[in-house]
């Protein structure tokens, strides 16, 4: 078995920035998770039709803008007329999708280390790992700790791969597959990120044996997170930022 990944990142990641206390995805959102003390942000990244990698989780852009459609199909200069904050607050109004070059100058500035979801628009996974990580290898070429990418898209992370090698990768998924050490191992990946509903104290013993992180999502409940830190996962990864605190 292999000798255990690298992981030079906190125990306590803030999901899409803050949680749910400002709008997911935003420059406000990694502001506040920092002021609440957390030193490691989880957000996703996707493509706009020119190529520009933006903040957003959904493949549309109803839930967190007042666009509508693919986010995938518009331009960055179309993208950055949308109001990605009011759906949140108030307080909110008029807050940008931010682009990945933003989020990598505010998290450098203020050393904060970042999981980067590959969040392909259907039909683009292969060139959403690819510029991705070519992004990212770029905005962090002088970090002395690199960004994590992460997908539920094996299509990605190996074109992440490819484009990137050594920028470190793991693998997203809801339940563990029966194949998961062939994907971490094919993949060259350095952690497995698991829901935790899925992750028992064997689950854990498997990964870390075999030499994987294990990273838990998303965790809310202050007493689950006690308990999986108790068993010694790598990082649990939570909305609660209130409640749960690094």
């Amino acid at each position: 078995m292999r000798s255990p990944a690298n992981w030079p990142y906190p125990k306590m990641i803030a999901h899409r920035g803050a949680g749910k206390l400002a709008p997911e995805n935003t420059l406000s959102a990694m502001r506040l998770g920092y002021k609440m003390g957390y030193r490691m942000a989880e957000y996703d990244a996707k493509l706009t039709s020119d190529q520009i990698v933006i903040l957003l989780h959904d493949a549309e852009l109803e839930r967190t803008t007042n666009g509508q459609g693919l986010a995938g199909e518009l331009s960055f200069s179309q993208l950055g007329c949308l109001d990605a904050g009011s759906w949140h607050s108030a307080d909110y109004a008029g807050e940008a999708i931010p682009t990945l070059n933003a989020i990598a100058s505010y998290t450098l500035a203020n050393g904060m280390a970042s999981n980067i979801e590959i969040k392909p628009t259907p039909g683009k996974e292969s060139l959403t790992g690819q510029v991705v990580a070519r992004q990212a290898r770029e905005l962090w070429k002088e970090a002395s700790t690199q960004p994590l990418l992460t997908s539920f898209s094996v299509q990605a992370l190996e074109a992440a791969k490819l484009e990137s090698p050594a920028l470190p990768r793991g693998f997203l998924t809801k339940s563990l597959p029966e194949d998961w050490l062939a994907i971490l191992t094919g993949l060259d990946c350095v952690s497995l990120h698991l829901h935790h509903e899925a992750v028992t104290k064997n689950v854990l013993e498997q990964v870390q044996t075999a030499g994987f992180r294990l990273a838990v999502w998303t965790v809310n409940d202050p007493e689950r997170a006690k308990e999986l830190l108790t068993w010694g996962v790598d990082a649990v990864i939570t909305d609660n930022i209130e409640q749960i605190r690094p």
